[in-house]
């Protein structure tokens, strides 16, 4: 198995809402905001190449959205998910599996794409199963009014109707060991409903990929929550089981959402659990 952080561009969040309740003074200590209170967010995926597998976890927000659209969200960067994949010798059609952690639009947006004359859409990966869980495909296709915006239809139904879209089981304790991917999932339900973060065992650690349980080292205070989460109470029961389960085992936290770092560990500490090392994927795995 070898794996790959892919990039896939950045983009700018309002930093008040990436943080929920707690103050300006405190969450700009890690994510300094511009002069609009923007901040910066990564948008990194993972490759896994394992065996005749090709398995790309998230894909960033894709290009098909209006230029309206994107100028809420400032993107910027010097990469996308086809750069990336070129500088590794892959392209698209290599992609055998497109794991969704969940249907948010800047997780699943690199899914589908125009098709050649724009009168319609398709996959931009036409080799490719794409995997989600059939309680968190429910939630997504029925969105409640809070999350609309982040679920677009645009995104979702085409992957139905290309008879490409495939479930995951779903486990009664909420972790679901071996999955048709190789990995195991851990479901989580503060964010959004069924929200899936992959555990991969790799090099002889755990890696995990975190998404939106803790999208940067400056969420790892349990109330430190964003305002998007649709069950913030849950989200802090979640977040404090993960970290102290992480601490417990020295697991790899991947973080998709951090501009700046990629890996971190954290460790118990007598206030609780706190960031250990922050570090470049390669600096652990090679």
């Amino acid at each position: 198995m070898k794996i790959y952080p892919i990039n896939t561009g950045n983009f700018k969040l309002d930093g008040g809402a990436m943080f929920g309740v707690v103050p300006k003074v405190l969450w700009s200590k890690t994510n300094p905001p511009d002069k609009n209170n923007l901040i910066d967010m990564a948008l990194r995926c993972m490759l896994i190449e394992d065996g005749n597998r090709l398995i790309l976890i998230d894909n960033g927000t894709g290009k098909k959205q209006s230029d309206k659209f994107f100028s809420y969200y400032f993107p910027f960067g010097d990469y996308n998910l086809d750069s990336s994949l070129a500088k590794l010798g892959f392209n698209r059609n290599d992609i055998t599996d497109v794991f969704l952690t969940h249907l948010h639009f800047d997780h699943c947006g690199g899914s589908i794409q125009w098709n050649k004359d724009k009168t319609g859409y398709e996959p931009a990966f036409i080799n490719a199963k794409f995997w989600t869980n059939k309680n968190h495909w429910n939630w997504a296709t029925k969105p409640n009014p809070r999350e609309k915006a982040s679920f677009l239809k645009e995104n979702i139904l085409p992957i139905e109707e290309s008879g490409q879209l495939n479930f995951v089981s779903h486990s009664e304790n909420n972790f679901l060991q071996n999955s048709a991917l190789g990995f195991d999932i851990l479901f989580a339900d503060g964010h959004t409903e069924k929200q899936m973060i992959p555990h991969i065992k790799y090099q002889g650690k755990t890696l995990v990929f975190m998404a939106d349980l803790l999208p940067s080292i400056g969420h790892i205070p349990l109330p430190y929550v964003m305002s998007y989460d649709t069950r913030p109470l849950i989200t802090m029961d979640e977040k404090a089981k993960f970290l102290k389960q992480a601490a417990d085992n020295n697991y790899y936290l991947f973080l998709e959402h951090d501009a700046v770092h990629e890996v971190c560990t954290v460790k118990h500490t007598e206030k609780g659990v706190k960031l250990n090392q922050t570090f470049k994927f390669n600096e652990i795995f090679n």
